[in-house]
């Protein structure tokens, strides 16, 4: 792909192709990656998508110029995202996951036996069309489970609107931004315990501690409106701004601190049993965050 076809997040520097994501909130930080090789970028309805061949990283998933997920640490974002609510509920059966259109989640979500539904609402078929052909590391390539369902559509409509009751929310969204912004929102999150089954989990990705302490204590003074329980874990993910990186779980139900671990059998490749008690052990600046 030459140049000129693409936008100005991709940068030649010394006959070499970098690409340059400035973190969106305050725009005070900037990140660059050298690229091998830009395998796709389009213009959906929705964003601009691109699937890039990082030379430190490998294939990625870039949406608008940020770096949404490579092949080199995707799978703890997603090993978090989605094992520890599953341990922290008893006895999950549907999960819906809204977002998580490089199908990670749903592709973790799918080595559970138990689990009889897992639905992901996403608000843009390109990007899961193209994660599926240039990211085959996170999502598995074209064949997917059969409990899997796809519904390409609003997440933030669908929990409004949808009758079905699932026992564990996953909000894999990105950053508060453009399409995914309402996904920060108040309205959101009560219509999400609405479509949650009475003893139900959700969680969602609460941005970064060092970076979006903001957007962190907003999301748990929302849930905390909502639910009885509610608990922030963290995990280290080195493309995402600042490294370390947050969770927020929330249920009238379960607690994490009571989770069960040995229903995680087999192997992961971040997530030990140990990390999932220890990620809620949060170091001081992040525990008394409101």
């Amino acid at each position: 792909m030459k140049m000129n076809e693409l936008p100005t997040y991709f940068k030649e520097i010394d006959n070499e192709l970098w690409f340059e994501e400035v973190e969106v909130e305050k725009k005070n930080l900037k990140i660059t990656y050298k690229i091998n090789k830009c395998f796709s970028y389009s213009k959906s309805p929705y964003q601009e998508v691109a699937l890039i061949d990082s030379a430190a990283f490998g294939p990625c998933l870039v949406l608008d110029g940020v770096m949404q997920t490579t092949s080199a640490d995707g799978f703890i974002y997603n090993e978090m995202i989605t094992h520890i609510p599953v341990l922290t509920h008893k006895n999950p059966r549907k999960v819906l996951v809204i977002g998580g259109g490089d199908c990670g989640a749903v592709r973790e979500l799918s080595k559970y036996e138990d689990l009889e539904i897992i639905d992901m609402v996403e608000l843009d078929e390109v990007v899961t069309k193209e994660c599926i052909k240039f990211l085959p590391e996170i999502s598995g390539g074209s064949d997917f489970d059969k409990r899997i369902n796809f519904k390409f559509g609003d997440g933030v409509e669908y929990v409004k609107s949808t009758d079905i009751k699932y026992d564990i929310i996953m909000v894999d969204s990105p950053d508060p931004e453009g399409p995914a912004k309402d996904l920060f929102g108040e309205e959101f999150y009560k219509n999400v315990k609405k479509t949650l089954n009475s003893d139900g989990v959700m969680v969602c990705q609460s941005e970064s501690p060092m970076i979006h302490r903001n957007i962190i204590e907003n999301t748990r003074s929302i849930l905390k409106k909502n639910f009885k329980i509610v608990k922030t874990y963290i995990a280290f993910v080195p493309t995402y701004p600042g490294g370390l990186w947050s969770f927020t779980m929330a249920s009238d139900v379960y607690d994490p601190s009571n989770m069960d671990v040995s229903k995680l059998p087999f192997e992961t490749r971040y997530l030990t049993k140990n990390i999932a008690k220890s990620c809620f052990d949060l170091p001081n600046f992040i525990s008394d965050l409101k």
